[in-house]
C-alpha cells in the first residue's frame, strides 16, 4: 500500500516533491524493499530509526501499568504517524497521505491515530487485489506490487495477523 500511494504520489505531483520515510522499529527484514522503491521512484529518503522512541513510550508506561500485546503492537503505528506529521508540517505545503485499503479498512485491520490517520486516502475505496493492479499499472517492479502485505514491525505477513488470506478477505 505505501509503496503504490508513494507512485501514485510521484506521478501526481512529481517525484521531486514526495518524501519516503523509513521508519523501522528495530530490524526491520523489508528495509532493503524501501529503500529500491525511493530509489526506483527518484523520491526523497529520509531513514528514522523509531525503535529508542518507541522503546522510551513504552518505559514510561510500564512504570504506571503493565503493557498489554495490543499496546505493544499498536504503539510503532502511532510512533509512525506523530514523526510523520512532525515532518511534513517541518516543510513547506506537505501533508501526510494515509495508505490504508478498504479490504484492511472492512475488518478493521488498521492502527486508530495510527496508519488510519493522513490528509486523504487515495487507496480508501481499492481492495488490496485493486492496489496491486494500480501499482503494475504504474510501473513498479514485480516484487513490490506483488509483495506480501506485512505492517514492517511484526515480522508476520497481514494474512497471518488476521488469519485468514486477503482473496477470501476481498
Amino acid at each position: 500500500d505505501s509503496s503504490v500511494t508513494a507512485a501514485l504520489m510521484a506521478t501526481a505531483i512529481g517525484a521531486d516533491k514526495v518524501h519516503g520515510l523509513l521508519m523501522p522499529d528495530g530490524h526491520q527484514a523489508d528495509i532493503d524493499d524501501a529503500h529500491a522503491l525511493c530509489a526506483h521512484l527518484g523520491i526523497h529518503e529520509h531513514l528514522i530509526p523509531i525503535g529508542e522512541i518507541t522503546k522510551a513510550f513504552l518505559n514510561e508506561l510500564e512504570a504506571h501499568e503493565e503493557v498489554s500485546r495490543q499496546t505493544r503492537l499498536n504503539l510503532p503505528p502511532r510512533v509512525r504517524m506523530t514523526m510523520l506529521y512532525g515532518f511534513a508540517q517541518s516543510l513547506s505545503k506537505a501533508m501526510v497521505i494515509n495508505t490504508s485499503n478498504l479490504s484492511e479498512d472492512w475488518v478493521g485491520y488498521a492502527t486508530l491515530y495510527g496508519d488510519t490517520a493522513g490528509a486523504f486516502s487515495p487507496l480508501g475505496m481499492l481492495t488490496s487485489e485493486e492496489v496491486s493492479q494500480i501499482g503494475k499499472h504504474l510501473g513498479l517492479p514485480r516484487f513490490l506490487a506483488d509483495k506480501t502485505p506485512a505492517d514492517g514491525l511484526t515480522g508476520q505477513t497481514d494474512e497471518a495477523v488476521l488469519g485468514f488470506s486477503y482473496a477470501v478477505l476481498n
